[in-house]
């Protein structure tokens, strides 16, 4: 590993100074294993953009900064050692966002080509043989599995002793496991036709919102080894505020200004999420509504007049404004168990500003 080090934060770091040493150690962790790669053969050098595209080019950094504020809010001391432990959960994050863009068949991720696309354009730009949209596809799941890897290597090599060490790898695994479920649950949806609610909501639990906010926790109380009233209360905080959190996403798929999302305006619905939005709509729409979400929602090929009637649709029927009232009622409850937890006062304060930067936000 690299030699550098990053003189630590004051005593109660912000979580800009915390998101700023998690970018940092993430850099010097990926220069040791790019220049591994490099060694391998010159051509893994066409992965280094995108490499660094997904993980060092901007990103909020939501499940290091809370499985930080998992170990500090349970007493933890604030070093390095925990900076690298939770920035691997960055590196799982990308792995994560790359493979949902090959699903998904996304040309754009933060405003910038999506992993496969990018691979795709330097393809076709250097005149290389064979197929450049089959190659990126191919390269993008590569480098997602690449990061994968490298996710569990950055955790394991963080410097954590050892029973806390081993106590981190059963929650990462447990991380692993579920984001791969909920992301199952994900595709398999629109193949069944329209979900009810109940699914639709076990649907945002596991692809995000579990992986989001509950599992870092985890990772960070392991870190601490809290014990189980703090392990406990951390869940019956994260598991609304992680539902919220993909409920606000759901809302910013459809809704969302793409200038600030970096996504294509209205994409959810060309991808035919089965959202709770969705749900809500086509559980309240009259059956002239239910034939459209039926006709419309899926296509890829949707353009901005049929975009627009089924935003209308989600409005009309008051889809939009229930899940805002489920996100408000999910961070209103949340921040209660917050108030009476057995977290430290500044952890408690760094945790609630968390809550509300994840369910607050434009993109």
């Amino acid at each position: 590993m690299s030699t550098r080090t990053v003189e630590a934060a004051r005593v109660s770091p912000t979580n800009a100074d915390v998101r700023a040493r998690v970018g940092l150690a993430l850099e010097d962790f990926l220069a040791d294993y790019v220049a591994v790669l490099g060694r391998v053969g010159e051509e893994l050098s066409d992965l280094d953009g995108p490499l660094q595209a997904a993980v060092l080019a901007g990103g909020k950094r939501l499940r290091p900064l809370f499985a930080y504020w998992g170990a500090r809010a349970a007493g933890a001391p604030d070093d390095e050692t925990l900076i690298r432990a939770a920035a691997s959960l960055e590196l799982l994050h990308a792995f994560a966002l790359i493979h949902d863009d090959v699903m998904d068949g996304s040309d754009l991720r933060r405003g910038r080509p999506s992993a496969h696309r990018a691979l795709e354009a330097a393809h076709r730009a250097a005149g290389l043989h064979g197929d450049p949209e089959r190659f990126g596809q191919a390269a993008a799941i590569l480098l997602g599995d690449l990061l994968l890897v490298l996710s569990e290597q950055m955790l394991a090599t963080a410097g954590l002793p050892s029973l806390a060490a081993s106590r981190a790898r059963d929650v990462f695994a447990t991380m692993r496991l579920e984001l791969m479920a909920g992301q199952y649950l994900d595709i398999a949806a629109p193949t069944r036709g329209g979900v009810p609610l109940e699914r639709a909501l076990r649907i945002a639990r596991y692809k995000s919102g579990k992986y989001t906010v509950e599992a870092p926790l985890h990772l960070g109380a392991a870190v601490a080894d809290a014990p189980a009233t703090v392990v406990d209360a951390y869940t019956a905080f994260a598991l609304p505020i992680g539902e919220a959190f993909q409920l606000r996403d759901d809302l910013l798929g459809v809704f969302g200004d793409s200038a600030v999302t970096g996504k294509p305006s209205g994409e959810d619905l060309r991808e035919g999420k089965q959202t709770v939005l969705v749900a809500l709509a086509r559980s309240r729409a009259s059956n002239g509504g239910r034939a459209l979400l039926a006709e419309r929602l899926g296509n890829p090929d949707l353009d901005d007049e049929g975009v627009a009637a089924l935003r209308a649709l989600i409005v009309e029927t008051g889809a939009r404004e229930s899940v805002e009232r489920m996100i408000t009622e999910r961070c209103d409850h949340a921040l209660a168990v917050l108030a009476s937890a057995p977290f430290t006062p500044e952890g408690r304060a760094a945790l609630r500003d968390l809550a509300v930067a994840a369910v607050d936000r434009s993109a």
